[in-house]
């Protein structure tokens, strides 16, 4: 599947650079067109006379080639890549990749990339650790980048930990299954909800929840990346999406993810219901700040707009609809009784009880319930894992 494809492979200064050669070869004799560009101090851990001889390229370094006179374009090169991938990726390149400092002719060249772009990296336990590393790194995923994770093992510095980079073996791996993938949902038109909703109180306070839209975002991109074209209707979140073929409408209260989830679904082939949307909202909102008294508050609530129902009335037979339950307790019966009352075909149950599940973290551990009786528990994953889990059941609807 990398035949004729086109991929910039950007080398940074770390050890793991070494494998970078037989990343370069790998990646050949799949049938790629490589082209290599490394940092300054990338090419004091590799020479680029043997990545161009591998390659057969010339290696880009600088934006200007004093010996032929040449301007290395990054803007042509970001728009010639079909992925770039950056291995090894050390803290510092992540850290500038994450914040935007274009110093050198690899970060410019990723800001200016239009293709996705893979994150291997390579570095001390410590210093993967970091806080500050796994905040840049938690920015380039938020970006749409792809984080190929390190693994566990004796490290240059002679500590055991996890930092080495992923062998060159399963960074191919990576590429060969994402552009596999590609194209299996070209056609279809997909809707995603996702984050909290916010119900206002007064002009300064809601009834909200703890929903990062992490789940929701990483399905879009997962849809997006097989080739579908996905309608991305989000509640207030920090997330930002990246892909060309995500179309993203931002909300606030629930009414609001109503009328725009019932509205998008009429041209789609799917939707996916990830939001965590308030079940209640305010029976009425203060024009003003409801200032403090001795007295108790009392609100008086009342129920939301039911979106799942709504859809699950709204479906017609060719049409799939996924909903997603987060349970307390009793979560099998509660899940399966939501898929049955609000006509869902597939639903997707995480527990608060599972450790590592739920609002605010990264990954998620699910199991997927089908109306045919079908389930399928998985192990604790990265949130975009999960993601490529729930779309490959949904594929397999959607193909009947």
């Amino acid at each position: 599947m990398l035949k004729g494809k086109k991929i910039v492979l950007a080398i940074t200064g770390s050890i793991a650079a070494y494998k970078a050669a037989l990343l370069v070869r790998l990646l050949i004799k799949e049938g790629a067109e490589v082209q290599v560009i490394i940092t300054p101090a990338g090419k004091e851990f590799i020479t680029p006379v043997t990545l161009s001889t591998l390659s057969q390229k010339p290696v880009l370094c600088d934006f200007f080639t004093a010996n032929s006179g040449t301007w290395n374009s990054h803007v042509d090169l970001g728009l010639w890549a079909d992925a770039m991938i950056v291995a090894p990726a050390t803290a510092s390149t992540i850290g500038k990749m994450a914040n935007g400092i274009a110093d050198n002719f690899v970060v410019t060249a990723y800001l200016s990339c239009k293709a996705p772009v893979f994150v291997a990296p390579a570095m001390d336990l410590d210093m993967f650790c970091h806080p500050s590393t796994q905040r840049n790194l938690d920015i380039l995923k938020s970006y749409g980048n792809r984080i190929i994770e390190p693994t566990s093992g004796e490290l240059a510095s002679g500590l055991e930990g996890k930092g080495r980079m992923e062998e060159p073996e399963a960074i191919v791996r990576v590429l060969r299954e994402f552009f596999t993938t590609g194209q299996s949902l070209a056609g279809k038109h997909i809707l995603i909800t996702a984050g909290p909703t916010y119900e206002k109180i007064d002009p300064v306070r809601f009834i909200g929840n703890y929903s990062s839209g992490k789940m929701g975002f990483g399905l879009a991109e997962v849809c997006a990346e097989r080739g579908a074209q996905v309608t991305l209707v989000s509640g207030p979140v920090q997330l930002k999406t990246s892909h060309p073929l995500i179309k993203r409408i931002d909300v606030e209260s629930a009414g609001e993810m109503y009328e725009a989830s019932t509205e998008a679904f009429k041209q789609c082939d799917a939707a996916i219901l990830c939001a965590a949307v308030a079940d209640f909202m305010p029976a009425s909102a203060s024009s003003e700040k409801i200032k403090r008294g001795k007295d108790s508050l009392t609100l008086q609530l009342q129920p939301t707009q039911d979106i799942a129902a709504a859809l699950g009335k709204q479906k017609s037979e060719k049409q799939v609809l996924v909903g997603f339950a987060l349970e307390t307790h009793d979560e099998t019966v509660n899940a399966l009784s939501k898929m049955e009352r609000k006509n869902l075909d597939l639903i997707v149950l995480n527990s608060l009880n599972d450790k590592g599940a739920g609002f605010r973290s990264d990954t998620n551990k699910v199991t997927i319930f089908e109306r045919s009786g079908a389930v399928k528990a998985y192990p604790l994953k990265d949130k975009s894992e999960v993601a490529a889990d729930i779309i490959d059941v949904l594929e397999r609807h959607l193909q009947k």
